[in-house]
């Protein structure tokens, strides 16, 4: 598709010569006006059958007859190559979007992000990071544009209607993320979500405090008010700048190395029921034991040495993505 472009602007560029070429030799020629013989150069090379602008000389007719012959095959090469820079483009979405519905079919708990907005891009840039399997539903068919171009699934439809939510795989869905710009819109979706999947986990945005009441009582597992979050964070840049950059860092600066992760306990795992100091975690891994979530949902913040890790316990860990792996796969 790139070379067809550049063929054509390099068509566009000898066009624009012959136009400066075809102006200047009728008043060279026949010493006609600049505007004269630029007219009678555009009305030539397009063949649109005007009359002549005044008598041609016989030079001037045999510079016309080379005109046309130059023009015309010109304009027949850029509108070639632009018929097929169009039918090129249109195949392409065609079998992309096949392929993209072809997944979309085969998808398995994965998360559907209802609306592709400001805060809809973002987390979705975090999930495909940590290539965790998505599905978008956003009813701007030009917002969705970028979505096939780096091959995630989509559907081109208003994420209120159930019938969005069905083709997107909700019944098969692990969890789903409500951001469409209006509360009541995205009540609307969690009511439908839950009712057609009562499994699923629901995360849902909204704007004010009622409206995260109303979410909740609706049927979604967690609400998040972003301008809530926003404010808090700019208040603890002022009052603790050191920490609001450490979490800057661990959370969304991926150069620095360090992250945090949730990990859970397996059945079989080698440090089941043995103590936090003696499970090498620290000492082996270089990893930071932040939290313990317990499976009757108390967090242990700041655990001892001796907190016996049990089956099931969620471990918030800080570390480098290597050494958290490592760690993911002993647990």
């Amino acid at each position: 598709m790139n070379n067809n472009i550049n063929k054509i602007l390099k068509a566009f560029l000898i066009l624009l010569i012959i136009i400066t070429a075809g102006t200047s030799g009728y008043v060279i020629i026949e010493g006609w006006s600049a505007l004269e013989s630029f007219y009678m150069t555009i009305i030539t090379i397009s063949t649109v059958g005007f009359r002549e602008v005044r008598e041609l000389s016989s030079q001037g007719k045999i510079f016309t007859v080379f005109l046309i012959f130059f023009g015309m095959g010109v304009i027949a090469y850029i509108l070639k190559n632009s018929a097929q820079l169009m039918i090129e483009a249109q195949i392409k979405y065609i079998i992309g979007r096949s392929r993209l519905e072809k997944r979309l079919k085969s998808l398995k708990d994965h998360y559907i992000i209802c609306g592709f907005g400001r805060i809809g891009k973002v987390i979705v840039e975090e999930l495909v990071y940590n290539k965790v399997p998505i599905a978008v539903i956003e009813g701007q068919k030009e917002v969705v544009e970028p979505l096939q171009d780096l091959e995630i699934p989509f559907v081109l439809d208003d994420a209120t209607n159930e019938s969005a939510l069905l083709k997107a795989g909700l019944e098969r869905a692990k969890g789903l993320v409500a951001v469409v710009k209006s509360d009541a819109d995205n009540l609307f979706i969690v009511m439908s979500a839950r009712s057609l999947n009562p499994k699923l986990f629901i995360l849902a945005r909204a704007g004010d405090e009622n409206t995260e009441r109303k979410l909740l009582r609706a049927g979604a597992d967690k609400v998040v008010s972003p301008y809530l979050i926003g404010g808090k964070k700019m208040a603890h840049t002022i009052l603790r700048p050191a920490v609001a950059d450490f979490i800057e860092f661990t959370t969304h600066e991926r150069k620095m190395g360090l992250e945090l992760e949730e990990l859970k306990v397996g059945p079989a795992s080698k440090i089941k029921g043995v103590t936090l100091i003696d499970s090498g975690i620290r000492k082996d891994m270089d990893v930071i034991i932040v939290a313990i979530k317990k499976m009757d949902g108390n967090m242990q913040f700041n655990p001892s040495p001796n907190t016996v890790i049990e089956e099931g316990d969620i471990l918030i860990a800080l570390g480098k993505r290597d050494d958290l792996n490592r760690l993911s796969k002993i647990l």
